[in-house]
């Protein structure tokens, strides 16, 4: 799905006319052009019944001389493009402060332009390149941090059939498609043309074939959560194929352009429905809550349009790019906007292929198309008060690592968010044992520690040479003596080293702050300044900072790993004072006040899980 940022969220009540449009079958929904922008007399539609608004037209300011006779979109293109390239030079030169400048000039050139950010597909693909750069919580791992347990990107299905080279449509399998339309129910209007016909065409040779059943098992997994979000959310059940067009069901499809999940939003789009994105989680990913952006969204497109085939198109393409080729052409109809090009490649294609799909999936063994649909995975929740790895939760739980993955696709590095609240989805059935293997495990440990069945005849070295940990640890950590013998069953603390930490690299965006930042990553202030020569308490906007996240990092000793179990967990000799929060505190001024973390003021007062922090609360600090 293209991207279309925050300063395109209405398009001018130019908009309002395409609200109007009749939904898409046969018919042909038509409007009259601009009058700033006439029609050749030749292609003049006719009038209709009713007057319409004017579409929206863009002024644009720029510095370009009037005797240039190239369009305004684009000198603004070019110079756009220029100053983000040579932002990419400066970065790619260790420069991230010029780099920053150079992203921040291209950026305003497109707000202060008059052009809304989709008026033009090569405005569009900048602006979200730019939004990338400024505002991605995408981050770079270092080769020597790889995780093994951040799950790997699916290619998406979109990029493979868009732009495929079609065969001819074959006549007896037209007439069996109009035949099937009068015996299927639908509630999208669906069409056989010669465009639709072409693609069931390919759905029926072998390639295609597989692509679809492919989808359609998969979609076994998802079919009955999403209709039922389409029905909540007051859209056609049909729009589910949209989905098998984007990513056949695929939670972790990411495509070139940097679309993902089943749904393909692109990280603006995405936070513009709420899907948050952070260095653990991506919602994008998340089956359910994608789901239920991309419904919201389609249903905010259909009230801009009013014709389905058109919020397809906008859903692919971008709201802006077709109400760009309506205004250019006068019509207000898909098939008008195909046949003269006005829209792009792969957005002429994006209707047919879901139409197409729409149709095989109704009657697969029409087109040849044998499937088998996974089964709906039985699952259960259960909510963490911080953060855990898959691997811990697999131990505890009974369950397979792969299959939490698979239950938790919006995981990014086989560990849950250190916030607490985060539902994490487990087998059905897993969640009791879950609860009463992982209370045995010191919460501290709960990302780095694991469990270990005994079976009839293991001793404790050979459990200790299999975690390659002591069996001096491995007896401390279960209060045995290191000759002792443990019978089989018995559930084993494995006292494995804090991972490695995984260098990231973050830029630093608009209201960040060192607190913040540190946080966020569960590092401190003093190792964000150490890392990256930080000496004040202040850092630029724009800056790359290094950061060793989710792990112990290079150089740490095992004091500075005791100074940070005291500041977070404090220990059995720590003393404790209650704080009063004043008023305008934050918990990151008081963290910064007593040299801890946020997440262990959390930790110490319960109640901050059910609430935010109010003046005259009274706080619990170890010290």
């Amino acid at each position: 799905m293209k991207g279309w940022g925050t300063t395109s969220v209405l398009l001018a009540a130019g908009i309002l006319l395409l609200a109007g449009c009749q939904e898409t079958g046969s018919k042909q929904v038509r409007v009259q052009p601009p009058a700033a922008a006439p029609t050749p007399a030749a292609a003049q539609p006719p009038a209709v019944a009713r007057q319409p608004l004017p579409l929206p037209e863009h002024a644009v300011s720029t510095t370009a001389p009037s005797r240039d006779p190239r369009p305004a979109i684009d000198i603004l293109v070019e110079k756009v493009q220029a100053s983000f390239d040579a932002g990419q030079r400066e970065e790619q030169a260790g420069n991230p402060a010029k780099a920053a400048a150079d992203f921040d000039h291209a950026l305003d050139l497109i707000l202060k332009s008059g052009f809304q950010a989709d008026s033009d597909p090569r405005l569009s693909k900048l602006f979200d390149q730019l939004g990338e750069e400024l505002h991605s919580d995408e981050l770079s791992v270092a080769a020597e941090g790889a995780d093994e347990l951040a799950p790997p990107a699916e290619p998406a299905v979109i990029d493979e059939i868009a732009d495929i080279d079609l065969p001819e449509g074959d006549p007896v399998l037209a007439r069996k498609a109009q035949n099937e339309l009068i015996g299927v129910r639908h509630d999208l209007p669906l069409t056989v043309n010669q465009s639709v016909l072409q693609y069931l065409s390919f759905f029926s040779t072998t390639r295609g074939r597989a692509i679809v059943e492919h989808g359609l098992e998969r979609a076994g997994r998802y079919s009955e959560m999403i209709r039922r979000v389409l029905r909540e959310e007051g859209v056609p059940q049909d729009l589910i194929y949209l989905a098998q067009a984007e990513s056949a069901f695929q939670p972790r499809a990411v495509s070139r352009s940097g679309a993902r999940g089943i749904w393909q939003f692109m990280p603006f789009r995405g936070e513009q429905y709420d899907l948050e994105r952070s260095y653990w989680v991506d919602e994008r990913s998340d089956p359910e809550k994608a789901t239920r952006a991309a419904a919201r969204h389609m249903r905010d497109l259909y009230a801009m349009f009013g014709d389905w085939y058109l919020v397809m198109a906008a859903y692919n393409a971008g709201p802006g790019t077709v109400v760009k080729a309506v205004q250019r052409t006068g019509y207000a109809d898909f098939w008008e906007l195909q046949k003269r090009q006005a829209l792009p490649k792969q957005t002429q294609n994006y209707v047919p292929i879901i139409l197409a799909l729409a149709l095989v999936a109704k009657d697969p063994a029409l087109y040849g198309v044998q499937i088998d649909p996974e089964k709906p995975p039985v699952a259960e929740t259960i909510s963490l008060p911080h953060a855990v790895s898959l691997r811990l939760a697999a131990d505890a739980s009974g369950a397979d690592v792969d299959d939490l993955q698979l239950l938790n696709p919006q995981l990014l590095h086989g560990l849950t968010p250190k916030e607490s609240g985060f539902e994490l989805r487990l087998p059905a059935g897993a969640a009791k044992a879950f609860q009463q293997n992982i209370a045995q495990v010191p919460e501290d440990k709960w990302t780095s520690w694991r469990l270990h069945g005994v079976t009839s005849g293991e001793t404790l070295a050979e459990i200790a040479r299999q975690y390659r940990v002591t069996v001096a640890a491995l007896a401390d950590a279960n209060h045995l003596d290191a000759h002792a013998t443990v019978a089989a069953g018995f559930l084993l603390n494995v006292p494995t080293p804090p991972p490695a930490a995984r260098l990231v690299r973050y830029r630093v965006q608009r209201g960040d702050t060192l607190e913040g930042i540190a946080d966020r990553f569960d590092v401190t202030v003093e190792e964000l300044k150490r890392w990256n020569h930080i000496r004040g308490g202040h850092v630029a906007r724009g800056a790359r900072l290094r950061i060793y996240a989710g792990g112990v990092s290079p150089g740490t000793t095992r004091g500075h790993l005791a100074m940070k179990s005291v500041a977070e967990h404090g220990s059995e000799a720590a003393s404790t004072l209650e704080y009063r929060v004043k008023p305008g505190e934050t918990l990151y001024s008081i963290a910064r006040q007593y040299q801890t973390t946020v997440s262990a003021l959390r930790q110490w007062n319960a109640f901050l899980a059910e609430r935010d922090l109010q003046a005259g609360d009274v706080l619990t600090i170890r010290r």
